[in-house]
């Protein structure tokens, strides 16, 4: 089994002028699903560019649709696996806003965390099963993290997902979730080339206005949406 995940982000990660910041996303387990479900997100881009006169190359994402328009790209993903994380920044301790490494590090953990919790929720509930998982390929909405952040957030995936953890400190060793995973690719991609990173730009956009709106609870009933916040209280 190969899965796809893609993921996107909203919001802005400074405690001082914002709340919330979430990341986003979609989780495919078959190249079918996904090819699938991009053949539909595509048709409904398309009569949305139609209506307004839009250019076909426009990037339709959060930012310029209307609230129905995002309501119904949301509603197309239903059956979609999706997952999020949700950072309370005011509950976050201060001293991690002090330098970009810090702040990357701890969005890094974060993104990590939801991937984990998400994959934990579909194994828990026998919807994959970890020794079917062959290939695990992520895209993420190209932002300006710098080039050895790009790496170290495939490792610390790779590590969390293929090769395993050890705690130098206690001497132990922690599995993988997925020990027979062959290979982890992590992909920068831009959003205006790729249509499910804008598909999951409308899903970390759903849960950040759900989270500005204090209705994220209404959210959570969607069976199909893993959703996590941090930190833990």
């Amino acid at each position: 089994m190969d899965i796809f995940v893609y993921s996107d982000e909203s919001g802005v990660f400074d405690q001082k002028h914002n709340h919330y910041f979430v990341f986003g996303g979609l989780i495919f387990l078959e190249k079918k699903n996904r090819d699938e479900y991009s053949r539909i997100y595509s048709g409904a881009e398309r009569q949305i560019k139609a209506k307004h006169g839009y250019d076909k190359n426009k990037e339709l994402k959060a930012n310029i649709l209307s609230q129905n328009e995002k309501g119904r790209l949301f509603k197309l993903l239903n059956n979609c696996y999706k997952f999020g994380v949700v950072i309370d920044q005011l509950a976050v301790n201060s001293k991690i806003f002090n330098d970009k490494k810090s702040k990357q590090r701890y969005l890094d953990f974060a993104y990590k965390i939801a991937i984990k919790k998400a994959f934990e929720e579909l194994i828990k509930t026998k919807i994959i099963s970890p020794n079917d998982v062959k290939n695990i390929h992520f895209f993420v909405d190209e932002h300006t993290t710098a080039t050895n952040g790009k790496y170290e957030l495939r490792e610390s995936l790779e590590q969390e997902f293929k090769i395993g953890i050890i705690n130098y400190e206690y001497n132990k060793y922690f599995e993988p979730i997925f020990e027979k995973l062959n290979s982890l690719d992590l992909s920068y991609v831009n959003s205006s080339s790729n249509l499910l990173i804008r598909a999951a730009d409308i899903v970390a956009n759903r849960i950040y206005s759900f989270c500005q709106k204090k209705l994220i609870n209404k959210l959570k009933k969607n069976q199909k949406l893993f959703l996590f916040k941090l930190p833990h209280k």
